[in-house]
Parts: C-alpha cells; sequence; structure tokens
C-alpha cells in the first residue's frame, strides 16, 4: 500500500470517517513490520486495539441477592396496608348524627344560607363565560381551520 494513501486513511480514522475495511487495513499495515518511520507513532495505538480485543475477563462476578430485603419490604408493606385499615374503620362515624335540625326555622335559614353562598359563587362564575366567548371567537378568527 502507498505511504501516502496511508497518511489519508490516518486523517480519515482522525475524523471518524473511515469505514471498517479502511481500519483493518491501518491495522494490517502498523502490525507489518516496514512501518514509515514518522509514522512509528501510531503504532502502539494500533497495536493496542488488536492485543485488547483478544482480552477476556475470566473472573467469576459474585452476585448478591436481595432476598430478604424483598422479603422486610413485603413485610412492612402489610404492617402499613393494615394499620391504615384499621385507622380508617376506627374512624367511622358510630352515631347517627348526619347533621340534622331539631328546630325546623333553624334548618330553614341554614339552607338558605348555603344556597345563597353557592348561587354567589356560581354568578361569579357565569360573569367569566363573556371572556370565554370572547377568546373563543378571537381564537377562531386568528386560526381559521
Amino acid at each position: 500500500m502507498e505511504l501516502r494513501e496511508i497518511e489519508i486513511l490516518i486523517d480519515k480514522y482522525f475524523d471518524a470517517e473511515t469505514s471498517i475495511a479502511e481500519e483493518n487495513q491501518l491495522k494490517m499495515y502498523f502490525s507489518s513490520h516496514d512501518v514509515a518511520p514518522h509514522l512509528e507513532q501510531y503504532r502502539p495505538m494500533f497495536g493496542y486495539f488488536a492485543h485488547e480485543k483478544n482480552q477476556r475477563f475470566e473472573k467469576a462476578i459474585p452476585l448478591k441477592t436481595r432476598k430478604q430485603y424483598v422479603t422486610w419490604l413485603s413485610v412492612a408493606a402489610s404492617v402499613v396496608i393494615l394499620f391504615g385499615v384499621f385507622t380508617f374503620i376506627d374512624r367511622q362515624p358510630n352515631d347517627n348524627d348526619l347533621g340534622t335540625f331539631d328546630d325546623p326555622e333553624v334548618a330553614l335559614r341554614e339552607t338558605q344560607k348555603a344556597l345563597n353562598m353557592l348561587s354567589q359563587n356560581v354568578n361569579k362564575g357565569a360573569s367569566t363565560i363573556g371572556y370565554l366567548e370572547e377568546y373563543e371567537s378571537s381564537r377562531k378568527t386568528i386560526f381559521k381551520k
């Protein structure tokens, strides 16, 4: 292979533009004995790749199981769920007091107060509908379908 071709391939290699076949040509060139003196500096790099490609990891990796951790986690979750269920059941109202009034006039006044408060909030919401209609009409003129 010509020296000029090798130099071009090295430039392409450092620009990450070489194909696998071109990289193999570089590896074969640098593994041979007739490497140009000014390219000797690249020989260890390509030799390193060839050498490291054949290395394998031989040690066994011990796998630690987390069985005990999962067991304790499930026990703790069960305890929390049981505590929550018993707390919820215990807080249920036991008497039949549903907020009723003995005097019908007091019940009427409280009902009127609640309905008045509800109607005021509904009226506030109804007044803002005009803004939504204006927004919708301007949106339709801007974004025509």
